[in-house]
């Protein structure tokens, strides 16, 4: 391995967690996160998409993402698929080898490992996190009938620290095998990237830096000085120069600069399907009257002449009219003109009322506005408030931590935040997945609620974190993770079996402390989470099959056991020695 490959590898490995992991399973990650993140910008765990281990029939990690939402379980997809209109699919899968040349006999073993994933009948063995994922893959082809822009999408990913010079025996390989998937007639587009040590340092310095874009913008005005707004300017851009800004070198939309703008792509509902009948119109040239036009906003804008610089940018109105000029671009051309407001502002104020303002002619869910509410603003600095040991970082808006030197395994998206709270104060593990939607709905009124106390949410995450950081160093068994919510559950029954203080009281600030504390010293957080695993698992009998513990009754015995036996679990001694239970216990549900 090369020096530069090597100290990005070792950076990687510190930020993420895993420095005490064996170098090849720390490039596993590392591939795997450098690739993926390509196609799906949004922060992940790369121990859920990471499969090497026995029987990953030769694919080290694999992600499925639906609708620009990485699925990391079959219920997640199935929450996500009931409630989309139309479904688009991509698989990804990473072959990772530290080799420093490629190996042709290596990309015909990674293709072949792709097409049996795909049978009906695999002849390979797969592990239990090749299985989850095929799961998913037979799930979305069960769906079909809302494959509204084609079949999925297909990429492969062969990262080595060599160097690709399209040596002909090589590229036969490679072409041979993405020819094999296309002719499944499974897929809309296979394509297959060889990506050596050059690629590897393009696409981790692509993972750190803010995105940028110079453009010429000379039909234009000044706005006139507003508070809080260092420049803004109305006018109009051709087509051609806006997909410029919002499309990457293969033509693709980049997800993750509509993050601030709460609706994602529509399909061709009645509107989008006009805006589409007008760029393959005989008078495409008035698009520049019809549409509303565009909004970004920049929080790096420099001008110079008609030149315009802009850098960590989002497309805050606009995500529908930009998905179809993309779908369009060939019939988008310089006649088609592009109402554009540009706005320069680091000012959050500013930002979050002109998202607002942008976005009331659409139904918006409550969750999807949770950035930019106060108490999400509060968490945020509440989080970050801790020593370093104990600092987590909330993650109102995408990216917002991407340039700091920090573990990045202690940022906390909201989804994963929504969810740990509601299984550790709401007691609704079986909810994290089965009925995320429903939980979702709940924020406002039992989740982010204004006068709720700020450490139960710092509480729920802080488990979290520690208990992923054992799964990804190896430290418990991977058994116990579709257990992972109610494990979080156990914990704070284990820690602190008192009874649950309302959400708002004083009382509750105590009642965290007493896990904190635990949770702040390694040796007892470690002892405190076996534990609980172990609880979860002698609740369960060692099956730790989804159909037998996501469910309310399950919750229920999780909640009676640890009462139980809360007292007798001494966290001084060995994890090993454990009590099975004795009699159960009924649960008085928490107060809010």
């Amino acid at each position: 391995m090369d020096r530069i490959t090597q100290s990005l590898l070792s950076e990687f490995s510190t930020e993420h967690g895993i420095g005490s992991l064996p170098e090849d399973k720390q490039f596993e990650h590392f591939a795997g996160y450098i690739t993926i993140r390509r196609q799906y910008s949004e922060t992940f765990d790369t121990d859920d998409i990471v499969t090497g281990a026995g029987g990953d029939i030769g694919i080290d990690a694999i992600a499925v993402i639906v609708n620009g939402a990485l699925m990391t379980d079959i219920e997640s997809f199935q929450d996500q698929a009931d409630h989309a209109g139309s479904l688009d699919v991509t698989f990804i899968f990473v072959q990772a080898e530290r080799s420093a040349s490629f190996d042709s006999a290596k990309i015909a073993q990674f293709a072949f490992g792709v097409m049996d994933f795909f049978k009906d009948r695999p002849a390979l063995q797969q592990n239990v996190a090749v299985k989850e994922a095929a799961s998913i893959m037979s799930a979305v082809y069960q769906r079909s009938s809302k494959f509204k822009h084609g079949n999925p999408a297909c990429r492969l990913f062969y990262v080595t620290t060599g160097r690709w010079q399209r040596d002909p025996t090589l590229e036969a390989r490679r072409t041979t095998a993405q020819a094999d998937l296309n002719g499944t007639g499974l897929f809309r587009d296979v394509e297959f990237s060889c990506i050596g040590a050059d690629g590897i340092q393009k696409l981790y310095s692509q993972t750190k830096n803010a995105l940028s874009r110079e453009f010429t913008f000379t039909n234009r005005t000044v706005v006139p000085e507003i508070a809080g707004v260092s420049e803004a300017y109305l006018g109009y851009i051709s087509a051609p120069t806006f997909l410029s800004l919002v499309t990457d070198e293969d033509g693709d939309i980049i997800k993750s600069i509509f993050y601030d703008n709460v609706r994602d792509w529509q399909d061709y509902n009645e509107v989008n399907s006009e805006i589409r009948d007008t760029l393959v119109s005989n008078h495409k040239n008035r698009f520049v009257l019809m549409n509303n036009g565009i909004t970004i906003i920049a929080r790096t804008l420099r001008p110079t002449g008609n030149r315009f610089y802009i850098e960590d940018f989002q497309v805050v109105n606009g995500c529908q009219t930009s998905h179809v000029l993309a779908a369009a671009s060939a019939d988008a051309d310089d006649s088609v003109m592009i109402p554009l407001r540009l706005i320069g502002t680091q000012d959050e104020e500013v930002i979050e009322s002109i998202i607002h303002a942008t976005n009331r002619q659409t139904v918006v869910k409550r969750e999807q506005f949770l950035a930019v509410t106060d108490f999400a603003k509060k968490l945020e600095l509440f989080f970050r408030s801790f020593n370093n040991g104990q600092k987590l970082y909330y993650e109102r808006r995408s990216h917002q931590y991407d340039n700091l030197s920090i573990e990045k395994t202690r940022i906390v998206t909201s989804a994963n935040l929504i969810r740990a709270f509601a299984a550790v104060f709401l007691s609704e593990p079986h909810a994290t997945t089965r009925s995320y939607s429903a939980l979702a709905d709940k924020v406002g009124t039992d989740i982010f609620v204004e006068n709720h106390r700020l450490e139960p949410y710092y509480i729920a995450a802080f488990t979290l974190y520690k208990l992923e950081y054992l799964f990804r160093n190896l430290r418990l068994e991977p058994k116990y993770k579709p257990a992972r919510f109610h494990i979080l559950l156990a914990a704070r029954l284990l820690a602190n079996p008192g009874q649950l203080p309302r959400m708002n009281s004083h009382e509750m600030e105590r009642y965290c402390k007493v896990i904190s504390d635990l949770l702040w010293d390694e040796e007892q957080a470690d002892r405190l989470i076996v534990r609980a695993a172990r609880a979860v698992e002698t609740v369960a009998e060692g099956n730790f099959d989804r159909d037998n513990i996501r469910t309310q009754p399950f919750t229920e015995k999780v909640i009676a056991h640890c009462a139980t036996n809360a007292s007798r679990l001494n966290l001084d001694k060995s994890p090993k020695r454990i009590h099975r239970p004795r009699g159960s216990a009924r649960h008085r549900p928490p107060h809010r």
